[in-house]
């Protein structure tokens, strides 16, 4: 039977401490930077530990079959204490700060793939904070609290066939029937969608402006009407299950809707900054560890009668990829200290999601490189993160919508031309 590790035990006795921060005076303003104790460390072995006794020996298998056992690997985290780290203890969160979430997310690389890292990631920090932030009592004791026990998957459903980065254009429809809505659509690339409990749904719920006709829905997936029509076969995050699902005039309560109708659109463009951040500090993990594999087989393997990692081209190239990274976990751990403090993350969050993306193509693939032929298949995990990680410049906003967004809150991205300047660019 699975014993609870130590972290579960000793949780009531971190409620009421903060991570120590250092501060650096840089033009006038005051920049910390997040720092760990051993509280963080014993939530690291408990991960670990999780890790290499019920996960990892699993792994290719999980992999070959396209899918692993969601609930019962959530339900082990759940009972180590490692589910609900930042959540209200009402709900069987735990009431700790950001600083345990970001320890948590940077032991998941220790994953031999990523499919399984995204997939806990997109229930506990892309499917649940606007449930968390904005949901009522009532919807928070009947989905909240069984998925930070690990006995509900989660699922997030935005993009749609159609297409996934206009968020604003999406056309599943719920409309009002009584005390209930019922929706018709459809909802495409949902990670967790072939096991998930429910779905965090957005969807129209009237026909006003696309930024306000829009709310989150929760939508449990066995309700009659909707069907997952396939699992998606995906060159990369294959133990991850990715599904297509319709929604054929389900029916789901009114009070199903979080927070408030028509908010839905806002309340998503908050829940992706904390997607956005856990990524990125995942990500940075992820490229430590492949340079750090990298440097161990460059020292063993032998070529032209010294170590590979003797050639100067090398070392220089991993230095400057380690330099690399390191810059971007700094930005890492300055997002979440704003996080912590309750600050908008938007514009960091963006250039970090942005730059996880580019610098883990360019690390992993420089990486692959020094292991010749070796690195080209499903024996190491450089092959493995070669195909994995570059989801990250796709999934939860594009590279391309990064530079948008950024662009925006620097106030260089052109305004949209009013209806009457169209019209009279049109006669032009």
């Amino acid at each position: 039977m699975f014993k609870k590790p130590l972290f579960k035990s000793t949780i009531n006795l971190l409620l009421n401490k903060n991570c120590n921060s250092k501060t650096i005076n840089i033009n006038k303003s005051i920049i910390r930077t997040v720092t760990f104790s051993t509280e963080h460390d014993e939530l690291r072995k408990t991960c670990n530990r999780i890790i290499e006794k019920d996960i990892n020996p699993f792994v290719n298998e999980w992999e070959a079959k396209g899918m692993y056992p969601a609930h019962e690997v959530f339900k082990k985290l759940a009972n180590a204490g490692l589910f609900g780290i930042t959540r209200d203890p009402e709900y069987n969160g735990h009431g700790l700060d950001y600083s345990y979430s970001v320890a948590f997310f940077e032991e998941l690389a220790n994953i031999n793939c990523g499919g399984i890292a995204t997939s806990i990631l997109v229930h506990t920090d892309m499917s649940l904070p606007a449930l968390v932030n904005f949901g009522s009592d009532e919807l928070k004791r009947e989905f909240l609290a069984p998925s930070l026990s690990g006995d509900y998957v989660a699922c997030v459903g935005v993009s749609e066939p159609s297409g996934g980065s206009d968020v604003a254009a999406l056309r599943s429809y719920a409309r009002r029937d009584g005390d209930d809505l019922i929706i018709n659509g459809s909802k495409m690339w949902i990670t967790n969608g072939a096991q998930a409990d429910f779905m965090c749904m957005l969807v129209n719920t009237s026909h006003g402006p696309v930024h306000r006709n829009k709310s989150l829905v929760i939508v449990p997936l066995k309700s009659p009407g909707v069907t997952v029509a396939r699992k998606i076969d995906k060159i990369g995050l294959r133990s991850s299950d990715t599904a297509e699902i319709f929604f054929d005039n389900v029916r789901v309560p009114y009070r199903y809707i979080i927070g408030e109708e028509g908010q839905g659109f806002m309340y998503q463009m908050m829940q992706f900054q904390d997607e956005r951040l856990c990524v990125s500090i995942n990500a940075v993990s992820m490229m430590f560890r492949v340079i750090q594999e990298t440097i161990d087989y460059c020292r063993q393997r032998m070529t032209f009668d010294q170590p590979l990692i003797n050639n100067q081209y090398i070392h220089f190239r991993l230095a400057e990829l380690q330099s690399d990274v390191e810059c971007l976990k700094s930005l890492n751990y300055r997002a979440a200290d704003e996080m912590m403090n309750g600050e908008n993350v938007t514009y960091l969050a963006s250039i970090a999601k942005l730059k996880a993306g580019r610098l883990s193509r360019e690390v992993i693939d420089s990486c692959l490189q020094y292991f010749g032929g070796m690195g080209f298949t499903e024996d190491l995990l450089v092959g493995r993160a070669y195909r994995d990680n570059r989801a990250l410049s796709i999934a939860g906003g594009t590279d391309e919508i990064m530079l948008g967004i950024i662009s925006n809150l620097m106030g260089i991205l052109p305004k949209k031309p009013r209806k009457a300047d169209e019209k009279l660019a049109n006669k032009s």
